[in-house]
């Protein structure tokens, strides 16, 4: 099992997914605590409750063909189709993006008519969501082609300009929401441009033949990502929708208190389980790609057990070093909010585990058995959540957690059965040798 370790290219994988995850993590923690100090948990609720929709529309409207293109990327043979492959998934995200900003525009004017809200707010959240899109996009399919190190530049030169220019412009021009989302969409926008320039030359320049190609690349990327839409709502709904669930029931106020604990402990679980996520995604779907099921197991093994340790490590650390923690990265003003971060750190160790356990399914693009794995935490969500919050408050949010996300990790452990080793992966390759001039009929696996 631990004989991959010895792969030059996998520990490469490694060092990079670790360092960007460090600095964009401490560029988060660091920012939340000057953050906190500058506005009042009120404010800090409603950029919460705004940055919500973001995530939304990236789950929702965008991530699925995302995660279809870092799935098909290993399948590639050639530049031509990875080139192929890109503006494919690059011309499906752009459009259904578009879409959800739409739709945004479309409530955010309905919810102010009546409400008396300010629009702008809504209107600066839907260009914080295309930038999102953009820097999600050219992240993971770097990702996706194991181009660790330019992904790492990427997400780590995004994570540090966002808090720098949002708290600038708080400085400059006072405590409001718009100040901190204009901050976040400056710093994307001078990200992208720069990294979309220093990796532009890299999809490999358009062919006669590339649009056969790219309809056929179309048709897989849609059998993939199709299933995985209402996962990525269902998903929302377990990572975001508690917050909401405070709004509603409570106050903006209390959502900020929330969401500044929630950011820092399940950012902390997030970015661990991102590391190898990283290091071993690419290398897993590698392995399915070229029928090496052995190695694929191995893999897998090794992925669960050090999520697992990381979660269980992580968890007994918040319960030891909470207070510590709440005093050094959170204003007096959020402290409060400190006996919430156990059962959230529980809940994100869960989360990262069921994430792992899918990833067999996702593997055998079997996504409509990871949404029905997605259906149960969602349902234990909807159902746990409103009960607690009415009787616990903030604390009840916080008891949910570990809750729904356990029973979504039991159900996907239940499906995918990742501790039975995989049966040979027939489907050797989704490109074409370089001579071929016509792409071939290509079908998903069942």
């Amino acid at each position: 099992m631990f004989g991959v370790l010895k792969q030059k290219r996998l520990l490469g994988d490694a060092f990079w997914a670790l360092s960007g995850q460090v600095m964009s993590a401490l560029a988060l923690l660091l920012g939340t605590r000057v953050m906190t100090e500058l506005v009042t948990p009120d404010i800090f609720g409603q950029v919460a409750l705004l940055n919500g929709f973001v995530a939304l529309g990236v789950a929702v409207f965008s991530y699925p063909f995302i995660c279809a293109g870092m799935r098909l990327i290993p399948e590639c043979r050639n530049q031509r189709e990875r080139g192929a492959l890109h503006r494919t998934v690059f011309n499906l995200t752009a459009k259904s993006t578009a879409t959800a900003m739409a739709l945004l525009m479309l409530g955010g004017g309905i919810y102010c008519y009546w409400a008396g809200a300010e629009f702008g707010l809504f209107a600066l959240t839907g260009l914080l969501l295309a930038v999102t899109v953009r820097r999600e996009l050219g992240i993971q399919l770097l990702i996706g082609e194991r181009k660790q190190r330019g992904a790492s530049f990427w997400q780590t030169t995004d994570s540090v300009l966002r808090p720098l220019l949002a708290i600038g412009l708080v400085w400059g021009g006072g405590q409001n929401p718009g100040a901190v989302l204009l901050g976040y969409i400056f710093a994307s926008v001078a990200s992208n441009t720069l990294w979309s320039i220093v990796h532009g030359g890299e999809t490999g320049s358009h062919h006669l033949n590339q649009a056969l190609v790219a309809a056929q690349f179309k048709r897989q990327v849609w059998a993939y990502a199709l299933p995985l839409i209402p996962m990525e709502l269902i998903f929302w709904i377990n990572g975001l929708g508690d917050r909401y669930v405070i709004g509603y029931m409570l106050t903006a106020a209390e959502v900020g208190l929330y969401a500044a604990s929630y950011t820092i402990i399940n950012e902390a679980f997030n970015r661990s389980a991102m590391v190898l996520l990283r290091t071993f995604q690419p290398a897993y779907f590698q392995c399915f790609a070229e029928a090496n099921t052995k190695e694929a197991f191995s893999v897998l093994k090794l992925w669960l057990a050090s999520v697992f340790g990381v979660g269980v490590l992580g968890v007994v650390l918040v319960m030891l070093c909470k207070d510590w923690v709440a005093a050094l990265l959170l204003a007096e003003s959020y402290q409060a909010s400190v006996v919430l971060m156990p059962a959230i750190a529980v809940g994100a160790a869960l989360s990262a585990l069921g994430t792992v356990l899918a990833q067999p399914l996702l593997a055998k693009k079997r996504t409509q058995s990871v949404l029905k794995g997605r259906i149960c935490g969602a349902l234990a969500a909807a159902i746990s959540l409103p009960l607690l919050v009415g009787h616990y408050g903030l604390a009840g949010a916080a008891i949910a957690n570990p809750l729904y996300f356990g029973i979504e990790a039991l159900v996907l452990a239940l499906l995918a059965k990742p501790w039975r080793k995989a049966p040979g992966y027939s489907h050797r390759g989704i490109g074409l040798p370089e001579q071929s001039l016509v792409p071939a009929v290509l079908h998903p696996d069942p």
